[in-house]
């Protein structure tokens, strides 16, 4: 796979440096120690192993499984070993953590363009050290310093991995019916019983251990989500010098197999099946993170990382597609331009013809858009943390938490719509093996589902961020839109056309916003809630181009020019979508709230 196929490095620049200035950042003291050629370097490197190490395993990893062998072990090809040792051995996975951690105190913002680039190349093989490294957020977050040590640090150093264990097979997304049950210990420990499924990497060999964080029920606690506990349960037993011990009682009781990031393994696992017993007492050994009933606070630290990075692989799922999709139509030649009638001229190439420009336009807006919209929020995170004045930083805080379920849900439902095109692009060539785009959408298809469906974004879309606060994170993004409309108005030309039609969508949405919750009922509210992120997503999106087109200026080059394409695009094409969307949802529609489900 060649480089240029991966991921667009000169994208990454001029979102970095021509747009979010990244560069500022260093004039922060968590920040000092580095400069652009700090940053040029990580993502060197980044390009350099995911090319080198990860993109050949996309193909045969998908193709050769994990399975569980003989003895019980969860059996992967070699080369991923080799491929996370390259990774750990750059000293990537510690980055963004703290000094004292051995990490490198990178801009978070530099190490998710980084990490873009082996999402595209190998999201299956990737999600093992990005599940790790929000494993290990969670606990330098909200553990105790002993924990931190034991736990959290070896995950930064990259000898063992993590999970999130949240759900259970009768509980799905339900994260309020979930019955796993924690016994608290006369040592202050805790027996942990019960079963946990769908848990990604949730066992293999590729390292020293897997630090498990599992949500569970201690006796007599609240129902629904107030009565649940998080807890740090090793596959392995930690003594109090570090070192790994006896087998813990996690059971790997068989793997999911997916359509897609097949090199991940996913998993059902018992808690207290009896593969030990340590001191004679049933069940998992497990250490409560923070206080009882408060897991899902704490739980959410790594769920909201992980939905940013969930949306992060859609886009390189669907950035990649389309960089091997132009690739393919600038050389594969078929059929001939409309106005030449000889038919013994010789057939032109694919880009040739005006619907399959159309294709790959779309395909750039959805990725472009999408990585803009990910690297936004990548760089609030930094604001959050670094920010001089602390309410800058609570701003920045709570404008992430609004765009949150947009960055899960956006790019995973229109960078997926890039590789449906990519496929379409390559015409029959895209439904075989022989070309790797029919992968990149089953891949892509499971995101999303992943952290949390279309639907589950929606209602905390709709239902919490836009509404706690009296609307104060809406009002937050509305005063950023509305700065952007002004400088593009001030810049005259199309970017005043576009600014004015953005305008005019943002009062529409503001207008909608207040009519649906304008009876208090959340039923009624919430019925369409799925239509109001579509739409939001998509003004948010189309914010975005509009920030990218003032940064381009009036520089021009194929660059450049590809971007104002695509801004021209989106807003003819692609804005006028919520057009219909948020007129229904004003009209407050019913039907999905009137149909008898025994009718379907």
């Amino acid at each position: 796979m060649a480089t240029s196929r991966i991921m667009s490095r000169r994208d990454l620049d001029f979102l970095l440096y021509e747009w979010l200035d990244a560069e500022a950042l260093t004039r922060r003291p968590r920040y000092a120690e580095h400069d652009r050629g700090t940053f040029d370097a990580v993502l060197d490197l980044s390009e350099q192993l995911a090319t080198d190490f990860f993109a050949p395993l996309n193909q045969s990893t998908d193709a050769a499984e994990p399975y569980v062998g003989d003895d019980g072990r969860v059996v992967l090809p070699p080369e991923v070993a080799r491929a996370l040792a390259a990774y750990t051995g750059s000293g990537l996975p510690a980055s963004v953590f703290d000094h004292e951690l051995g990490g490198l105190q990178l801009p978070f913002v530099v190490h998710q363009a980084g990490s873009a680039f082996f999402q595209a190349a190998a999201i299956g093989v990737f999600a093992y050290p990005f599940l790790a490294e929000g494993n290990a957020n969670l606990l330098v977050a909200h553990g105790t310093p002993d924990q931190v040590r034991r736990y959290a640090a070896p995950v930064v150093e990259g000898r063992w991995y993590g999970t999130m264990a949240l759900s259970e097979p009768q509980a799905g997304s339900s994260l309020g019916d979930i019955t796993t049950r924690a016994v608290r210990q006369d040592d202050g420990s805790y027996r942990l019983t019960g079963t946990k499924m769908w848990i990604s990497g949730g066992d293999h060999e590729l390292g020293e251990n897997i630090v498990h964080l599992v949500l569970a029920r201690t006796p007599g606690a609240a129902p629904g989500v107030k009565g649940i506990s998080l807890f740090i349960v090793p596959k392995h037993l930690v003594h109090d010098d570090g070192s790994v011990g006896e087998r813990n009682d996690v059971a790997l009781v068989g793997l999911n197999h997916k359509m897609g990031y097949r090199a991940t393994t996913n998993t059902l696992l018992n808690l207290g099946e009896g593969l030990t017993t340590p001191g004679g007492t049933p069940g998992a050994v497990g250490h409560l993170v923070g206080e009882e009933g408060r897991g899902l606070t704490y739980m959410f630290h790594m769920m909201n990382e992980a939905r940013v990075s969930v949306g992060a692989g859609a886009v390189a799922l669907g950035y990649t597609g389309y960089l091997h999709a132009l690739d393919y139509a600038r050389v594969r030649t078929q059929g001939r331009a409309l106005q030449d009638k000889d038919p013994a001229a010789p057939p032109v190439v694919l880009t040739a013809h005006p619907d399959v420009r159309r294709m790959l336009l779309a395909q750039k807006s959805y990725v472009e858009g999408g990585l803009a919209l990910i690297l936004f929020c990548a760089h609030l995170v930094d604001e959050s943390r670094t920010a001089p004045d602390p309410d800058d930083a609570r701003r920045a805080e709570r404008l992430l938490g609004l765009l949150t379920p947009i960055a899960k849900s956006w790019p995973s439902q229109w960078c997926l719509a890039a590789n449906d095109l990519a496929i379409q692009v390559h015409g029959g060539y895209g439904y075989t093996r022989d070309y790797p785009v029919e992968q990149f959408y089953r891949d892509n298809r499971l995101n999303p589902i992943h952290e949390g469906t279309h639907g589950i974004q929606a209602l905390d879309l709709l239902g919490r961020k836009v509404v706690e606060g009296d609307g104060a994170a809406l009002r937050l993004l509305g005063d950023r839109l509305r700065a952007t409309t002004r400088a593009a108005t001030g810049a005259g030309g199309d970017a005043a056309s576009y600014a004015a039609q953005l305008d005019r969508t943002w009062d529409d949405v503001l207008r909608v916003t207040g009519v649906l919750w304008a009876k208090g009922d959340p039923a009624l509210a919430l019925a369409n809630a799925s239509l109001y992120l579509e739409a939001l997503g998509h003004v948010v999106v189309a914010w975005l181009w509009l920030e990218q087109l003032l940064a381009v200026g009036g520089r021009s080059g194929g660059f450049y020019d590809g971007k104002r394409a695509a801004v021209r695009y989106f807003y003819a094409f692609e804005l006028p979508r919520t057009g219909p969307q948020l007129a229904l949802l004003e009209s407050l529609d019913t039907t999905t709230l009137d149909l008898d489900p025994d009718v379907l």
